[in-house]
């Protein structure tokens, strides 16, 4: 009601672009914000603010103050995710900076809330330096029980993602990466399973070697794929290219055991899974020359690197990030359960046992409903969070990062 009275939103409300149509229901629903902060106890009278606030409140610090421990009893701290990005590689816009970032870090606050029950909070950062950026984030750490690391552009992810995970006793995750990562992996279990075959009999190709790649690789061997290569624009990753980053040169290091060396059409003859994760187009005769009863998992945004339709012609499983399409490969599947099940346990980090179950549980909701245009489920499936949640908390134990 408040944001109401500060910034109303108004039913003849009109773009603010060149050329918009007079209506467009997208400004119309950001107007004045997506989400708000909502108290979860009364203040009607004298009594209740004095237990709320001063001097009921004093209580409570001391307690903390003797106890930090107590801070998870007593504060939001265990609910609640901070969002963190700094603009820069944001869905299919790439570097916009942290203000045009806001709508999408409120969308991915609600996400949270609404498809795993966390709260989290939007924090957009007036950086770009690496250094800035993690120790702003130690600084505000103390206020959440997570960190989900959204939009941040390779390969400083990947740095300050790990600087994080060291220096803090909370779980920071990468959505970009291990997000997708989950989903893709249990998309494939599934793929796998409805073709008669195992991962360890599948060699896949991944075009795209940022963020996504990176993790999707990094996961696939983890959980026992045949081969996989990961190409970038220059071609396959092989540890004879002298032209790889830090991180290009260690994931050439644990794929393409096959040797390949080449553009990704070369990757791609005879491979069982194409995962797209880069954009561009794929031509059809590198899609032609793919093993029979292949998978095609193209996740561009809007744009899949291999249209569903070219991809049905050759494949026996096609995915897409796209919501119009069967088989959406779609982070929210992922990032809500996961922090879910890690902050139901205080889990002091986010492991690969915990990335695995988490795939398995999802991979597991629609193990009996399998079908060539169900592999994963609906971002709908009420199924989804509560396996997800159940399966990372149950790792967390098992793995000794869990605190209750």
């Amino acid at each position: 009601m408040a944001a109401e009275i500060v910034n109303p939103r108004s039913d003849s409300f009109s773009s603010p672009t060149a050329g918009a149509e007079p209506f467009d229901p997208a400004f119309a629903l950001h107007r004045g914000g997506k989400m708000a902060i909502q108290a979860t106890v009364p203040v009607r009278d004298r009594d209740e603010l004095s237990l709320a606030y001063t001097p009921g409140v004093a209580k409570v610090c001391s307690a903390i103050a003797e106890n930090p421990e107590l801070v998870h009893d007593y504060t939001w701290k265990s609910q609640v995710v901070a969002v963190v990005t700094d603009g820069t590689a944001v869905l299919g816009l790439g570097d916009i900076g942290p203000e045009a970032s806001l709508p999408v870090m409120e969308g991915k606050a609600i996400l949270f809330k609404q498809f795993g029950g966390v709260d989290a909070v939007p924090i957009a950062l007036a950086t770009t330096d690496t250094d800035e950026i993690v120790e702003t984030v130690l600084r505000l750490a103390p206020s959440f029980g997570g960190v989900n690391l959204e939009d941040i552009s390779a390969p400083r992810c990947f740095e300050i993602e790990r600087r994080l995970q060291e220096q803090l006793d909370i779980p920071v995750f990468h959505d970009d990466q291990h997000g997708t990562a989950v989903v893709t992996l249990a998309a494939l279990r599934n793929a796998a399973t409805l073709t008669g075959r195992t991962l360890g009999q599948l060699r896949a190709v991944i075009s795209g070697a940022g963020a996504a790649g990176v993790a999707i690789a990094k996961i696939l061997i983890e959980a026992g794929i045949g081969d996989v290569a990961v190409c970038d624009r220059k071609g396959i990753l092989s540890s004879d290219r002298d032209d790889l980053t830090d991180i290009k040169r260690e994931v050439a290091g644990f794929t393409n055991k096959a040797g390949l060396v080449g553009p990704l059409e070369a990757a791609m003859s005879g491979a069982d899974v194409f995962i797209g994760v880069s954009g561009g187009t794929v031509p059809e005769p590198a899609v032609a020359s793919m093993a029979e009863g292949s998978f095609i998992f193209a996740m561009a945004n809007p744009n899949p690197e291999i249209h569903p339709e070219i991809a049905h012609k050759y494949a026996a499983v096609v995915a897409t990030g796209r919501s119009d399409f069967p088989n959406q490969i779609n982070n929210v599947l992922a990032f809500p359960g996961i922090f879910a099940g890690a902050l139901q346990v205080r889990a002091s980090r986010i492991t690969e046992g915990m990335k695995l179950a988490a795939a398995e549980a999802l991979a597991a909701v629609v193990a009996d409903e399998l079908s060539a245009e169900c592999v994963i489920p609906s971002p709908f499936d009420e199924r989804v969070a509560p396996a997800v949640t159940s399966a990372v908390a149950a790792a967390a134990r098992a793995e000794g990062v869990a605190r209750r």
